[in-house]
């Protein structure tokens, strides 16, 4: 029986080019992170999982380091009992990592696709959608935002989310001027690009309403996302009453516990659990459960191709019609990370021949793409 022989971390980093920095409300993305997690056994196999860099690769590493020990020894069947405890973030993230990976081994042994060893009738194809909305600038270029959507109907992607630019009280952006932008968005791009809005938390709920009203009017808009503080579980009550528009959330939190209050209120019509996260198993065990309650779940997916594979393999298990998140602003570290190219073709990402996840490290990624230290973003002030 193929024992787990070693464990261990790799964190990477590439610094963004000036021109591709991107940035939301006051901070300013200078460098791309990812933390892998490769779980090696006896015969030779490695599975691979890639932790959310937001739970701080460093840390990440440490906690890797505390649980090895617990893990050496065991075969992958006997490692079920690893769980996020939606206390501290970084080791829900190592514990995430490694659940990917021992998933990926899994389905390595078994010459499998994840996603059919969780669900048999799973989802062959998922469709990825565009990302971004980063980098327009309120005071500088605002229709930047409708270029970039431009770009990415060109690309064959058939929707697009965006963010809400720049801190509103610097130029003194109010809920009626971003409708204008939004108006002006719909008008100028071809009425099959879908989209969405992620309010990123910045909203207070009376902006909330205004906006997504004006969403749901223009007829478009598949979500508005997380538009308030994620922990205004009562708020998030109100806007699923007051609007004729999907609201999603969840992706600040691990754990079923963490989604329950959100699930049984119906403040959520989406979940947006993160398998960089919380893991395939729980991420799994959340959309089963959202299910019940006729919530959908699209995952929130923000860095790079290992959890995007393993988030495509958890969604296609889930969804009669997958759909799963890339960021579009992650730069060369994303896909040069992985062997071969970039396994999305116009927005389809396929994962019918793989076995486990799919994803194959690409060689010398750790001198390609060295660790920086320190926090990926900056704060400005204007």
């Amino acid at each position: 029986m193929d024992r787990i022989a070693g464990i261990e971390t790799v964190c990477l980093s590439r610094m963004h080019d000036r021109d591709q920095q991107w940035f939301t409300a006051k901070y300013r993305t200078v460098k791309a992170d990812c933390c892998l997690v490769l779980v090696h056994t006896e015969s030779g196999r490695t599975g691979i999982g890639e932790a959310s860099a937001y739970g701080n690769p460093t840390k990440i590493s440490g906690h890797i380091k505390d649980l090895a020990p617990m893990l050496i020894g065991r075969t992958v069947s006997q490692c079920e009992w690893l769980h996020p405890n939606g206390r501290q973030q970084s080791f829900d993230c190592a514990v995430a990592g490694l659940d990917t990976a021992l998933w990926d081994l899994r389905g390595q042994l078994l010459s499998q696709p994840v996603a059919k060893l969780i669900n048999e009738k799973a989802m062959t194809q998922v469709e990825v959608y565009a990302s971004g909305g980063c980098r327009y600038d309120w005071r500088v270029d605002p229709d930047q935002l409708i270029a970039e959507a431009r770009q990415y109907q060109n690309q064959g992607f058939r929707a697009f989310k965006f963010r809400l630019g720049t801190f509103w009280d610097w130029d003194a952006v109010t809920s009626d001027r971003f409708i204008e932008l939004v108006t002006a968005l719909v008008n100028a791009t071809d009425s099959h690009l879908n989209l969405m809005v992620d309010g990123n938390c910045r909203l207070s709920e009376r902006q909330a309403l205004d906006i997504g009203r004006a969403l749901a009017q223009l007829g478009r808009f598949l979500w508005f996302e997380e538009p308030i503080d994620s922990k205004d579980l009562q708020g998030y009550q109100r806007l699923s009453r007051a609007l004729d528009i999907p609201i999603s959330g969840g992706e600040s939190f691990s754990t079923l516990e963490q989604m329950m209050p959100y699930f049984t209120s119906h403040a959520f019509s989406i979940v947006q659990q993160d398998v960089g996260l919380c893991g395939i198993t729980e991420a799994v065990h959340i959309g089963e459960i959202a299910s019940s309650y006729e919530i959908r779940t699209v995952p929130h997916n923000w860095h790079n191709g290992v959890v995007t594979l393993a988030n495509a393999h958890a969604v296609a298990a889930l969804e009669p019609a997958p759909l799963v998140e890339m960021n579009m602003l992650q730069g060369p570290l994303q896909w040069g990370i992985l062997d071969g190219p970039m396994p999305i073709s116009e927005g389809w990402l396929d994962i019918s021949r793989q076995e486990g996840i799919g994803a194959n490290l690409a060689p010398d990624i750790s001198k390609r793409y060295p660790f920086i230290e320190g926090y990926y973003g900056v704060a400005v002030e204007r």
